[in-house]
């Protein structure tokens, strides 16, 4: 045994004393245990390891899966709040139809799969729509500042059920209706 390098010097020592007192398999079962309680002592060290590193590889498939909506929708945002404040609604509606309906579809679509089932990722989209949809619609719309959050929170649901709706549970004849009957239908509510 000793001269296929596979044992280290401990289990040579305990079989040669299991030899010696006749209790080999008592003294191999009792190296053996040891040697599985080292390598789950490993396995757990090695995963404590990997886990951190596998939340910043998903965080950052998330986060380009975030860009890849998420830059369209802030030229969507600037474009739809620019011009004549009675078709604020309906641009945005066009707008928002116009990026689902394209690649970047698909990102928004797993984002917003994810967000469904993850809080971590409800959380950053919440954060998103604070941050980024908020601040920048603010300023361009005529709204009373004590009830825009609840407005705009307002209009996200009606978006975001929207993008469910249609792009997610697929529910006809929402699924494949053309763009301009959903703008028609959801840009009035959108407006007020």
């Amino acid at each position: 045994a000793a001269a296929t390098g596979m044992f280290s010097p401990l289990v040579l020592q305990m079989m040669a004393i299991g030899e010696e007192t006749g209790e080999l398999s008592e003294l191999l079962d009792e190296a053996a245990g040891f040697y599985e309680r080292e390598v789950d002592h490993a396995l757990k060290n090695l995963s404590s390891a990997i886990e951190p590193i596998l939340i910043v590889a998903v965080g950052g498939m998330v986060l380009l899966l975030a860009l890849g909506i998420f830059l369209p929708m802030w030229e969507m945002i600037a474009k739809a709040v620019s011009g004549d404040r009675d078709e604020v609604g309906a641009r945005l509606v066009r707008m928002f139809l116009g990026i689902w309906d394209s690649p970047a579809g698909t990102a928004g679509a797993a984002l917003l799969r994810s967000a469904v089932g993850s809080e971590w990722t409800a959380r950053l989209f919440r954060e998103f729509i604070v941050t980024q949809v908020m601040r920048r619609v603010l300023p361009h719309l005529a709204l009373d500042p004590a009830e825009a959050p609840l407005r705009i929170s307002l209009v996200a649901s009606q978006m975001a059920g929207l993008a469910m709706v249609r792009y997610i549970i697929k529910i006809e004849p929402l699924a494949t209706a053309a763009p301009e009957v959903i703008v028609a239908a959801i840009g009035p509510t959108i407006q007020r």
